[in-house]
């Protein structure tokens, strides 16, 4: 699977596992019902679906750029932590306003699931390459034939 159909289904499985994970977390640590806190990943599932998109794309142009193409642990690490990264800065200041908490608590709070989601995206990325193999931009080129 290629192209924007497979961008879709990574983003959209990606998420949706990851609210199933997210909601019963956030329900505990804030005392907070499980509707409560099932719109509140909704709404941060669905931001992610966003960035997901966004970065998966420009990941994938970098990497076609690159001359190793190949997706070894230290590009898969890259991958993850740059997904979180910028995934970060946009979820603290909604966590804060949808929790009524502060800044500094929505980041802590943020920390938690930046290292679930650390380890959840590297394992989910790798899963999802294994079943529906690596996109193009991570395969090998075929090399030239030789001259003579």
């Amino acid at each position: 699977m290629q192209g924007a159909k497979r961008k879709v289904v990574q983003a959209v499985l990606y998420e949706l596992i990851g609210a199933l994970f997210v909601s019963p977390v956030i329900a505990l640590a804030f005392d907070e019902s499980l509707a409560y806190s099932g719109a509140l990943a909704l709404l941060l599932s669905l931001s992610a679906l966003v960035w997901n998109m966004l970065f998966n794309g420009l990941f994938e142009h970098w990497e076609a750029r690159q001359v190793e193409r190949t997706r070894g642990l230290k590009r898969r690490m890259l991958h993850a932590a740059g997904f979180e990264g910028g995934l970060a800065l946009l979820l603290v200041p909604l966590m804060a306003w949808w929790l009524g908490i502060t800044w500094a608590e929505a980041f802590v709070a943020d920390l938690g699931l930046l290292v679930f989601f650390f380890f959840y995206a590297f394992a989910f990325q790798w899963a999802f390459d294994r079943l529906f193999d690596v996109p193009d931009s991570a395969k090998e080129l075929p090399l030239c034939p030789a001259n003579g």
